[in-house]
This record gives structure tokens, sequence and C-alpha cells, in this order.
């Protein structure tokens, strides 16, 4: 039960009434009744709390909810309640809690439902769980955060905002400035979808842990919605976009895979500019238990070259070949479909999440960055072989070891040779000392990659004509990986 009053003083004078109606109910001693409440944390003294059974003091809100629990977590374990007897024990066919009822609205809502109806269906469920709820979904420039009702609000910026900060940051964070809203972060696994604006009925409800909790278990399932409707519609697709794609970029996004992902303690995260006219930049990885597979590729601005070498290295990959004969496929793929000149650079690698053991095979590409401890450690330096294309052989695979909280840092030469104004390329050492900043700052891999090319775009100052492409793979330590949701019932 809630109590709702018109006064604070009034709903805890109610509260302590009805706190005491059900003490006596439950038959606990004065003493029992305070052991209970101080070992789920509660610091009132025992003559505190003998006083506030009686009716003689206050005590504040958090006391009056802890004592309150306690109390009711003894009658749900000792009250008999007779009820008329079954034959066989019966399931209820409906949702009996909010969260529940809510979880089931997404669920029936979206059958049958045009990915443009979501955001009405995600309303429902708030409506279920006694929150209003408003889906923003992040534009693929990551600048700002667009709402998916179509009523024409305006957009939410990405860095200058709280909705921004909760989406940036994976957390969830509560405003009180116009009315009592939580912003909890959107996300289909791990990527980053948007956020999900939360109005709440009172400020009290911003710090109720189970309210998180349940608008939690809607965020996850709307946003594993959200990327399966995408697929078989466009309606919440052109609420992300800001311009046409060209193409040749909508052939090369629709190959690509999610932007990021994670096992364990192990998180890929990419970003490829520019976002609606790329043309030769792609990458890819498939993860597993045990292992990270991985590819950056740079085809010089061919779009169909970098579409058939992609294919080239699923084929091989998911035929269960190792890296040289992913190599192989490659260059035995654009040899036969192109012939001579069309060629293409690229680094195939292996993570093994266990031992940190790392194998690559560098084509002509850009060397990878290893930071570790804040710095950059050697590059992966290893003897490249000749860009696909040219009739390389492929035979040595290079290896190296990752250590907890190291990045491993893929890009092509579009991140560094991007210039300024004047001509000066935004270089390596820009680049690296992005990635030092970074990784003072406690942000989750997406975000570091948003900032590398936030920091390219900000250096061109204009909108950006040649690929650039930077992909992330963090193997983070156990505080720091992302929580699964067994981890945060314990």
């Amino acid at each position: 039960m809630v109590i709702q009053g018109s006064s604070g003083r009034d709903r805890a004078a109610e509260q302590q009434r009805s706190f005491t109606a059900a003490f006596r109910t439950a038959g606990l001693g004065v003493e029992e009744l305070w052991t209970e409440y101080f070992g789920v944390g509660g610091d009132a003294g025992f003559l505190e709390v003998d006083a506030y059974v009686h009716g003689m003091t206050a005590l504040s809100a958090r006391d009056r909810d802890m004592l309150a629990h306690v109390v009711n977590e003894y009658l749900d374990l000792h009250a008999d309640a007779r009820r008329a007897a079954y034959s066989r024990p019966f399931r209820n066919p409906r949702p009996t809690t909010p969260p529940l009822s809510a979880l089931v609205e997404l669920v029936d809502g979206v059958h049958l439902a045009a990915p443009d109806r979501l955001p009405v269906i995600a309303h429902a469920a708030g409506t279920a769980l006694g929150v209003e709820l408003t889906v923003h979904l992040v534009d693929y420039e990551q600048r700002a955060l667009r709402p998916a009702t179509g009523t024409g609000a305006p957009p939410l910026d990405l860095d200058t905002t709280t909705a921004g900060r909760a989406f940036r940051e994976l957390e969830a964070l509560a405003t009180t400035d116009r009315s009592p809203t939580l912003w909890m972060p959107l996300l289909d696994g791990i990527e980053r979808l948007g956020v999900l604006e939360i109005g709440v009925p009172e400020p009290e409800d911003l710090r109720d842990p189970g309210l998180r909790a349940h608008c939690r278990w809607v965020a996850r399932l709307l946003g594993h919605l959200i990327t399966i409707t995408t697929h078989y519609g466009d309606g919440l697709d052109r609420t992300r976009l800001t311009e046409n794609r060209t193409p040749n970029a909508e052939l090369l996004w629709s190959l690509l895979p999610p932007r990021t992902a994670g096992v364990g303690d192990v998180v890929v995260s990419a970003a490829v500019e520019p976002r609606y006219d790329l043309r030769g930049d792609v990458f890819d990885y498939a993860l597993s238990e045990t292992a990270a597979q991985l590819l950056i590729l740079d085809a010089a601005g061919d779009e169909l070259v970098a579409a058939t070498a992609l294919a080239a290295y699923r084929s091989a990959r998911h035929a269960g070949g190792g890296l040289l004969e992913q190599a192989r496929s490659l260059e035995s793929t654009l040899a036969g479909r192109f012939g001579a000149g069309r060629l293409a650079t690229a680094v195939l690698a292996e993570l093994d999440f266990d031992s940190g053991r790392l194998r690559y095979l560098n084509a002509g590409h850009i060397e990878p960055l290893i930071m570790r401890g804040g710095t950059v450690a050697d590059p992966l330096g290893a003897e490249r072989h000749a860009a696909f294309g040219l009739g390389a052989e492929f035979e040595v695979v290079a290896e190296d070891k990752i250590h907890p909280e190291d990045w491993l840092v893929f890009h092509t030469d579009g991140i560094t040779a991007t210039p300024d104004p004047g001509g000066e390329p935004f270089g390596l050492e820009r680049l690296i000392e992005v990635l030092r900043r970074e990784a003072g700052s406690g942000h989750p891999p997406p975000e570091t990659v948003r900032q590398v090319v936030t920091a390219v775009r900000e250096h061109h100052r204009a909108v950006l004509r040649a690929d650039a492409t930077v992909m992330l793979v963090r193997k983070l330590d156990r505080a720091t990986a992302p929580r699964r949701p067994e981890d945060e019932r314990r």
C-alpha cells in the first residue's frame, strides 16, 4: 500500500498509524523489530524505534519505510490466510503486478504492429507501470536525442542535457526542474539507442529502487524491440536520420554489425564516417564465450570492393577458417571478382578472452595501437603483408598479449589524415591525446569512440567526405565490466 495525501506531515502520521496496526498484527517484539531493522541498514537507536512504535516520536521517511519493510516481510512469511481449495494449482492467465503488466503490454502490443507504433506501445506499458514513458532515439551522428513520438518536440543535445549525460555515461539520472523525471539509457545489449524519459507521479518515486528496476526491465526489452522492428520498417530509422544516405552508404550500412557489443569482460565499439556517404570502410566482429574475431578494412572508397571483401571474410569465418584461411579467401575473392588494381587494406585479428592472446594479420593497413595504463604501448608492428588484391601469399600470423584494462585501437587512415582548413592532418598524436584523455574519464567504450569521431569532426570544421573508421576493443576488469542481470540480483 502506498499512502497519498496532501502534505508530508499528514502522510507521515497516516503511515505511522498504519505501521502501528501492522506491527500489532505481526506480533513482533520491539527488540526483534529493531534487530531486523538494524540488519537492513537502519541507524536509529532502539529507544527511538520504541518511541516511534508507540506514537511518541517521528522518524525520517527512510527509517519509516525500512521499519514498514521489516514488518511487511514478517507478515508475508507468517500470515495464514485461508482460501477455498482447488483440485490442483492454476496459474493466473493475466499478470497481477505492475512490472509484469508493463512487460506484457510491450510483448503483446508489438505483435504484428508497425515499427512506428512502438512509442505508443511503450506509453501503454508505462501506464501499466504507473509512469509516463517517452522514447528518445539518438541520431546517427550521435549529436542529439530525438523524440520518437513524431510530435515535433525539439531534440535534446547529447553534450549539454541530463538526458544526454544519461546516454553518454550509461547511467539513470533524475531531474525535478519541471516535473520529476528519470532518464534511463535505452540499450540493445550494450549498444546505445537513446534514452527512456520516465515521468513519475512524485519526487519521492525517483529514489524508489524497485521502480528503477522495473523501468530498467522495460527499457531493456524496449531496446531489443526497437532493433528488431527497425529491420522491417523505416519509421524509427527515419527518426535517427538527419539527411538521406547515398546508395553506396546504404549498401555498406546494411552489412555492418551493431556499433557496440560485449561478451563477459570484453567490449567492442566502432564508428564510421561519413554516416551518410560512406564509400569504402567497413568493420566486423564475431563474439563467442571464449574469443573475439575482428576485422577493419579500407577499400579506398570502393564500396563494391568493401562489400565483396566483407562477404569473403565472413564466408571463411563461418566455415571455421582461421586468420590465414580468412586472408586467403579475401585475396582469392577480390582477384577473381575484380582482377588487378582493386585493392583493400585490412587487419584481421583473434583475441582469446581467458589468456589475452592476440593473433593478427596486417595486410597493408595502419598499425593498431594498444593503450595500457593510460599511455600508448608499442603499436602492433609485426611485418605487414601486401594489401589484398595484389596476389600476395599469406603464411605468417603475428602474436601479442592483451591485459585487463588494455584498449586495442584499430583505425583507418581517414582518422589521422583528415585535415583542418589549413591542410594540417589530425595526425596520430592528436588521436593518442584523445585516447589518453578518455583513459582517465571513466567513460564507457562507445562514448570513447564517439569522442574520437567528435575530435576529428571538430578538427576538420566541415562535413567529412573521406571515410574514417575507428574500432575499440576493451578488455575490462570485473569492477568495470557491464553487469549481467543475474549480477544485479545479488
